[in-house]
């Protein structure tokens, strides 16, 4: 599945579940607790887990969890394009131009 077809996917999704709905402060709390997780599944890969309620996870299992929160970022993220009409594409262009003209 490509960029496109993800993002066609998320919406088709969201919608169906009635998720679109949520207004956009909504839609950036749920995405800054999908960073939370991602940061956590970080830690757990950098610096490992001390709680002792916490059992270790072997790396290939973090590393798809850390692949799965990172699913849930990008997907939030599309949404929050989708509200204010934010073509993908526009985005990945915009933010290459962006970078383009600051540090070459």
């Amino acid at each position: 599945m490509d960029a496109k077809e993800f993002q066609e996917w998320v919406q088709g999704f969201y919608d169906t579940r009635r998720w679109l709905d949520y207004d956009p402060f909504v839609r950036v709390g749920f995405l800054m607790e999908e960073v939370g997780e991602v940061a956590r599944v970080i830690r757990s890969l950098e610096i490992g887990r001390d709680r002792p309620d916490e059992v270790h996870k072997p790396y290939e299992d973090l590393k798809r969890e850390l692949t799965e929160e990172l699913g849930d970022v990008f997907a939030n993220i599309i949404i929050l394009a989708k509200k204010y009409d934010i073509e993908f594409d526009d985005i990945l262009c915009l933010h290459t131009k962006k970078l383009t003209e600051r540090f070459e």
